[in-house]
């Protein structure tokens, strides 16, 4: 079966070699319309696997870009996302390593280590940004992931922006790879995400079936009946006597 390490990849060859114009342009559009709102306390990047020796070109685009938004001040700090999942290397914390080595400080990056799919990686790290008191809060990641996490964010009206990968801004970017040291990113007694669930369960996380919501976030009815057994209850307001 074809990793979706390897389609991210080849789809990415496709972005950068101009084949397929339409869509990154629309990616553009997306992102200009976001900057009316910046600057953002922080911006959402999904994780992807690590190999442990180089960065794929996937992780070039996402942690480049989150570097370029902070350093242009677009945003004040950056929500990196992702378990250990394809591999032993805890996603978020191999991205946070690489973007610090790029020169975003340390007090500015976090970490969402639960996320095991990309639906979880927007919503868990938008529960992180709420906890860590940031209200203006954007998703930060390449156009293809952009492109249908816009409408999981639309289906369930979260109030996080889209500052999108633009290609052409890229493609004059250094993007350079830094050295890291990755062994305190490793996780012990990784097993992978493809040896705990079948092709199908995969399926159902990827399209948010597992993601632990908040009550106060299902602004819709239907949505708290469907979801009700996986519902974290709003905390109930104690009145002073």
């Amino acid at each position: 079966m074809i990793s979706r390490l390897c389609i991210f990849s080849f789809l990415l060859v496709l972005l950068l070699s101009g084949c397929n114009r339409i869509f990154y342009r629309s990616a553009a559009k997306a992102f200009h319309k976001g900057i009316e709102n910046q600057p953002y306390d922080a911006v959402i990047v999904p994780g992807f696997p690590f190999n442990g020796k180089n960065w794929d070109m996937v992780l070039k685009m996402r942690i480049h870009w989150a570097a370029y938004l902070y350093q242009r001040g677009y945003t004040k700090n950056v929500i990196f996302s992702g378990s250990a999942v394809a591999t032993s290397f805890v996603e978020s914390r191999v991205m946070a390593t690489y973007a610090e080595a790029l020169g975003i400080p340390a007090k500015n990056i976090f970490t969402e280590e639960k996320a095991e799919h990309s639906t979880e990686n927007v919503y868990y790290s938008y529960r992180l940004a709420k906890k860590l008191g940031f209200t203006k809060i954007a998703l930060a990641t390449d156009p293809i992931q952009t492109s249908y996490m816009r409408k999981f964010i639309k289906k369930f009206d979260l109030p996080i922006g889209l500052l999108p990968t633009v290609i052409d801004t890229l493609k004059i970017m250094n993007l350079y790879e830094p050295v890291i040291d990755s062994k305190s990113t490793v996780r012990k007694g990784f097993v992978k995400l493809s040896d705990r669930e079948n092709f199908f369960q995969r399926f159902r996380g990827t399209m948010g079936q597992y993601i632990q919501w908040h009550e106060e976030d299902l602004k819709k009815k239907r949505y708290r009946r469907r979801f009700k057994d996986r519902i974290i209850p709003a905390p109930s307001i104690t009145k002073e006597p």
